[in-house]
């Protein structure tokens, strides 16, 4: 798929999610600028707890209660209404939009005052869907499972993982020339900007590996929030060599974060 049929205005659906990170920021996160900076201290993972949209009220928040046995989960209690909307139960998800110094949050029932079962790494790509999703104020609500543990994750943080290309020649052409940065992280910020909705509301970029160094430098980033409908953003693999100069690109592969759903051929659907 091209790059270039992958930008367009504001993903409506996770427009609707801007309340609910993992550690929920650990992904609860509560930024709403552009770029987002590397935190100075470790934080308790991501649950978004701001929102610029407002839905239809829902019942009260109260404590969920959970009772898993192989095969079967059992919830009473939970808060919000469940929706005919979201992940269909087997499906394979990824987190998304996580900064690497950060986690998403997986709890035990919708909202982030619920408790945290675990935490989830940033790039991690096989959590698995439990075919639920619940509506609160603000918010939507899935619930998956990570590795032996069953709990619910906001939304806005997930994603399907969907085909990859080559997009070097891509950004060389749109900036004119190959560039070359001072630094991995202004290089890395630099190449996700290119793919960053021109609307508002902006996408958010977020750098979800730290830098490493070898034979290349290399850095990975999300730009989550392109305003397709089908397509909820792209994850960025940088590569670049270190010199007198600084770091100069050598490629990008493009990886496409699908919101619906995916086809056998990577396609967003």
């Amino acid at each position: 798929m091209s790059m270039r049929r992958v930008i367009p205005v504001l993903l409506a659906t996770f427009a609707l999610l801007a309340a609910a990170c993992g550690g929920d920021s650990g992904a609860d996160s509560t930024t709403s600028t552009r770029i987002i900076a590397p935190s100075t201290t470790s934080t308790a993972a991501v649950d978004s707890t701001t929102t610029t949209t407002t839905l239809p009220a829902t019942t009260t928040t109260v404590e969920a209660t959970t009772t898993t046995t192989p095969g079967t989960t059992t919830t009473t209690g939970l808060p919000g209404e469940p929706i005919d909307f979201g992940p269909a139960e087997g499906d394979v998800l990824m987190v998304i939009g996580v900064r690497h110094d950060d986690v998403l949050n997986l709890r035990a029932g919708p909202g982030t005052n619920q408790a945290i079962l675990d935490e989830i790494p940033p790039t991690f790509d096989d959590l698995v869907a439990r075919g639920n999703t619940r509506q609160l104020p603000s918010s939507l609500w899935v619930e998956v499972s990570y590795e032996d543990t069953t709990g619910w994750v906001s939304l806005r943080f997930i994603g399907y993982e969907g085909d990859t290309s080559d997009e070097t020649s891509r950004i060389v052409s749109d900036l004119g020339e190959t560039p070359v940065e001072p630094t991995m992280k202004a290089l890395g910020e630099l190449v996700a900007e290119q793919f960053a909705s021109q609307d508002e509301p902006e996408s958010d970029i977020a750098q979800v590996t730290e830098v490493t160094t070898g034979d290349l430098a290399e850095v990975t980033y999300d730009v989550v929030g392109l305003g397709d409908d089908a397509v909820a953003g792209v994850r960025l693999h940088i590569f670049a060599q270190q010199g007198s100069e600084g770091f100069t690109l050598k490629s990008v592969e493009a990886t496409v974060i699908c919101g619906r759903g995916v086809d056998g051929d990577g396609a967003c659907v």
